[in-house]
């Protein structure tokens, strides 16, 4: 790791994308209510990072509450990462709804993700549309809502988060 990179300590937000636990529990905004709205996939996400989770949102299929979400976060962190909502049934949304956001693909991430899910799930990994780039200086990753996705996603962003945020900011 290079110099500049162990110094960057990144802030992360996590968005839950799930209509069915916003419907039951309404918008949450509390990282500390995870459990208690039964977000396995965000807890997953939060306890496998190995950086400091400091915002939570719990939105619905709707593209413009996932704006909303990403837009009031993305001024606290330095990383996002969605989970749920990138499926490719008509109410999975979250691609559509960043992708127009993003300043820079990183199409590495997908693709790496899409290899290594079609090792664990064989041909079901076409349905993926696991997704990552930069806004402004700052990271998305958009990763589907299963819990076994989410644990194998983390493996690929845990080590490298520093290292995309370099680039991302302009100091590799």
């Amino acid at each position: 790791m290079r110099k500049h990179e162990a110094e960057i300590n990144p802030k992360v937000g996590i968005i839950t994308v799930s209509t069915s636990r916003w419907e039951k529990f309404g918008g949450v905004n509390d990282v500390n209510k995870m459990e208690e709205v039964k977000d396995e996939s965000g807890k997953t996400i939060k306890d496998l990072l190995d950086f400091e989770v400091i915002g939570y949102k719990l939105v619905p299929d709707d593209k413009q509450r996932i704006v909303s979400a990403f837009r009031e976060l993305i001024e606290k962190v330095d990383v996002i990462i969605t989970t749920g909502g990138t499926g490719i049934s008509p109410k999975d949304v979250t691609i559509e709804a960043l992708e127009p956001l993003v300043d820079k693909k990183l199409n590495g991430f997908g693709e790496i993700f899409r290899m290594l899910s079609y090792k664990e799930v064989g041909s079901a990994a076409i349905l993926s549309r696991a997704f990552a780039g930069v806004v402004n200086g700052k990271v998305v990753f958009c990763l589907p809502g299963s819990k076994k996705a989410v644990k194998l996603a983390m493996e690929l962003i845990n080590p490298s988060i520093r290292h995309v945020i370099s680039h991302a900011r302009g100091l590799k």
